[in-house]
């Protein structure tokens, strides 16, 4: 089968490797229809090397059941689904006490386990996701990041008629925009550089868009609340200029998620040091989707809203590539390649 492995920095292979068995009579072998580049892949790709030299990398995915163990009874061959792909141990106390994303042995597919930028992948019944006939392959390949964005939704306080801030949008950020919405945002204020991600984010719900190049975010910001601030800000870019930015987005007593991960030192400036003090902020950190019982309201929270309409994923996909576009589609995006914003592998439909 193709595959695509991580060797090192800025090192990834398009392979031919053995077709997977089954090992478990737990587990579900699948077929890969759809497989999408996260950040957090680009960022491992481009600095931080494999886990394991070799793994086969990546873990959004969407695609069919071909083979299932003997003790395997949610699923059948042929069903349509999509996969969580994080493992938690059960075990450490987080576990024990229902704080699934906060295990201490947390790792994810394509890390330690061969992933699903692959022809085929193999998980675990409990980690398979049935789909239903409104879903498509492509949009069921962003449930596992629309899932990390409602998990970061859940720690907070958010309340009907909220103003909510997003900066960054990337996929992330426009998941939380509409994520937002679902959770009853009155106003979204959507901030980025980039035109072309602000015009997305308009037309995925945003009520306000801010040019972040125009002026400073902040003072854009309390020019259109009247000086108060928002509700509720969310860092989704990942960088560490504007995980210091977002300190100074929230109203006296507001609210910050991180979702974002800067790989990066994070220099805070007093001037937004000082919001969390005497604006009394509470900081929220969120890490991957997991919640008790497993894997969470936030997938089943995520089919939902996809088989709704709610949350829509079509106009953020701007790149269908073969897997053996790989090496050259993370070249192109770690090197700040135009027009990227989700990427997503089709095994199936380049086969021939």
């Amino acid at each position: 089968m193709e595959a695509l492995n991580l060797y090192g920095v800025q090192d990834i292979r398009y392979m031919n490797m053995p077709e997977p068995v089954l090992n478990s009579e737990d587990d579900v072998i699948i077929e890969v229809m759809a497989a999408g580049i996260c950040g957090s892949d680009l960022s491992r790709y481009k600095k931080l090397g494999p886990y394991v030299k070799g793994m086969t990398f990546g873990h959004e995915f969407s695609g069919i059941v071909k083979e299932v163990g003997a003790n395997v009874q949610s699923v059948q061959v042929g069903d349509r689904v999509a996969g969580c792909p994080a493992f938690h141990c059960g075990s450490c106390p987080s576990c024990q006490q229902g704080k699934l994303s906060q295990c201490e042995a947390l790792t994810v597919l394509g890390a330690r386990h061969p992933g699903a930028f692959a022809t085929y992948v193999t998980l675990p019944e409990r980690n398979v996701i049935s789909l239903p006939e409104e879903i498509d392959y492509d949009t069921a390949a962003l449930i596992e990041p629309s899932a990390v964005v409602a998990h970061g939704f859940y720690q907070t306080t958010i309340q009907a008629g909220a103003d909510v801030a997003i900066i960054g949008c990337g996929s992330i950020g426009l998941l939380a925009v509409q994520w937002a919405k679902i959770f009853g945002a009155k106003r979204v204020f959507a901030i980025d550089i980039d035109e072309a991600k602000l015009d997305l984010a308009r037309r995925l719900g945003a009520d306000v868009i801010i040019h972040a190049a125009h002026s400073p975010v902040h003072e854009q910001m309390y020019q259109k609340t009247a000086g108060r601030g928002v509700d509720l800000a969310v860092e989704a870019a990942g960088s560490p200029v504007t995980s210091a930015q977002v300190l100074a987005l929230p109203k006296k007593g507001g609210e910050v998620v991180f979702l974002g991960i800067p790989y990066g030192d994070v220099n805070v400036e007093r001037f937004y040091f000082e919001k969390i003090v005497r604006n009394e902020l509470r900081l929220y950190g969120s890490w991957n989707a997991l919640s008790s019982p497993f894997p969470g309201r936030e997938w089943e929270a995520t089919v939902h809203f996809m088989k709704t309409g709610a949350i829509r994923v079509e106009p953020m996909i701007t790149h269908r590539l073969p897997l053996r576009e790989g090496p050259n589609a993370f070249r192109d995006m770690t090197n700040g390649g135009k027009g990227y914003v989700k990427a997503l592998f089709h095994p199936q439909r380049y086969l021939f």
